[in-house]
């Protein structure tokens, strides 16, 4: 099963305070176990939202609009995309994570669709696309 690992933004990764030397080491030493154990399938930090944008789908219109964005706590600072076999270790891994920020902070756990949880909306040919896609992905 296929995960993202959310980082929840906090008011200093808004506000753009880089981590210290010794978070960016213990996040290291934890990436580097993630990727030894072949959980760790991609991850990285967003930079605030005041550098970032929207845009807006309105039937045909769109709007674009630029940060920041309010509600900081809803907001993503990084993620990872994980491959587990179930929820269980996902959260056994997230608990062993450091604390991504010098505060208080959330981290989210959510599971992607798989082709199967279409049902029948997932034609044969839809499928087929899908996993051509990903082999050219693979392949990149």
């Amino acid at each position: 099963m296929r995960v993202m690992v959310i980082v929840k933004a906090t008011v200093d990764s808004e506000a753009g305070l880089m981590p210290s030397t010794e978070l960016m080491a213990a996040m290291g030493a934890f990436n580097e176990e993630l990727v030894e154990a072949g959980i760790m399938v991609t991850g990285d930090g967003l930079k605030p939202s005041s550098v970032g944008y929207r845009v807006v789908f309105d039937g045909s219109d769109r709007t674009v609009v630029p940060g920041p964005f309010a509600a900081v706590n809803e907001l993503v600072a990084g993620f990872w995309v994980w491959q587990v076999k179930d929820m269980d270790e996902a959260l056994a891994w997230v608990k062993r994570c450091p604390n991504p920020m010098p505060s208080r902070s959330e981290i989210e756990v959510r599971p992607f669709y798989e082709m199967a949880d279409f049902g029948e909306a997932m034609t044969p040919e839809l499928a087929d696309q899908e996993n051509r896609l990903r082999a050219r992905l693979e392949g990149a």
